[in-house]
């Protein structure tokens, strides 16, 4: 009965160390497949407007009706090889040189900061006042901020990860104060340098994510998400047009035209646009707003555009897909 009973632990202490292999979530891969798509054709659907109103504002012919539809398809055929590269890469040799990413994307980051702002240098690329890109010519633009996000959170994972199985995740001194400090300095090449709060708030997400699964306690992430308020606060205070966005967003509806003025103009032409739509859409290459009213269509209006082009039913097929996200 002994030698079974010794069989019987040595069996389950070998079950034990038996790693599981974890399956691809195939779902995450058909959603994100479906947007992609999505994205190319929305990009057939405006950038023949969009290159007419560049060319017109800048007095040339060099945007053609395809142009931002075959870059966008170059930008998602990189995507992909990017995407199968990092799924064949073992996580333990992403997990060995985290360190070393981040570090490449904070020198990167100040590098950008330095060719743009300093030396004003054509490697970087600088638009509407803020300098987030790197020039690549044919190959187009690198934003260095994506490759600090990915740093953040190879490194973060592995940094919680080690901090949980030490049983002090929810230490101060030795897990809160470094990850602090680390978030600082992510955030102030990301908000203050390069002047992407968007990019900033998706990195606070993703570590204020990891570290809920994590195990921070709720007092602890509680505290956190006070200082990530105030952060944020302190963000839009410093920069006079985020106020004005908090004060238009705060404003109500002025979509009259004589209430329409500069502080005010884009979110009037967003709801114009959405509401021009109706249910059904107006049908692709028949948006009115992308020819030059509503501005930034192809990229920070996009959502807009689309409302008017396909329709509020649209939107309802659409919405779970982000959700899911």
């Amino acid at each position: 009965m002994r030698v079974v009973e010794q069989l019987k632990e040595r069996a389950g202490e070998a079950a034990q160390t038996v790693v599981r292999r974890h399956r691809p979530d195939y779902q995450i891969v058909l959603y994100m497949g479906l947007l992609m798509l999505l994205g190319l054709i929305i990009m057939y659907a405006i950038g023949p407007q969009r290159a007419n109103v560049l060319n017109n504002a800048y007095g040339t012919d060099y945007y053609t009706s395809m142009c931002f539809f075959i870059k966008q398809t170059i930008s998602l055929l990189l995507a992909l090889a990017a995407f199968v590269a990092l799924a064949l890469t073992p996580y333990e040799l992403i997990k060995r040189n985290a360190g070393k990413i981040l570090v490449g994307g904070l020198i990167a980051c100040a590098v950008l900061f330095v060719a743009g702002n300093l030396l004003h240098s054509g490697v970087a690329q600088c638009s509407l006042g803020a300098c987030r890109w790197f020039e690549l010519g044919p190959l187009g633009s690198l934003q260095p901020a994506e490759l600090l996000k990915f740093g953040m959170l190879a490194f973060t994972a592995g940094f919680l990860g080690m901090r949980v199985r030490q049983g002090i995740v929810n230490d101060l001194h030795r897990t809160l104060i470094p990850m602090g400090i680390l978030v600082l300095v992510a955030i102030f090449f990301v908000i203050v340098l390069q002047k992407d709060m968007g990019t900033g708030i998706s990195m606070l997400a993703i570590i204020a994510s990891m570290m809920t699964v994590g195990g921070v306690s709720k007092k602890v992430g509680l505290g956190l998400l006070g200082a990530a308020f105030i952060l944020g606060v302190l963000m839009i205070i410093i920069a006079p047009h985020r106020i004005e966005r908090v004060i238009t967003f705060f404003g109500g509806d002025t979509t009259s035209g004589s209430d329409i003025n500069d502080s005010n103009y884009h979110i009037t032409h967003a709801k114009i646009a959405i509401g021009s739509g109706g249910l059904l859409g107006v049908g692709i290459g028949n948006s009115v707003q992308a020819t030059g009213y509503l501005p930034e269509a192809i990229n920070d209006s996009v959502f807009a555009i689309m409302g008017e082009t396909f329709g509020f039913v649209f939107f309802l097929k659409i919405a779970p897909l982000l959700v899911l996200l």
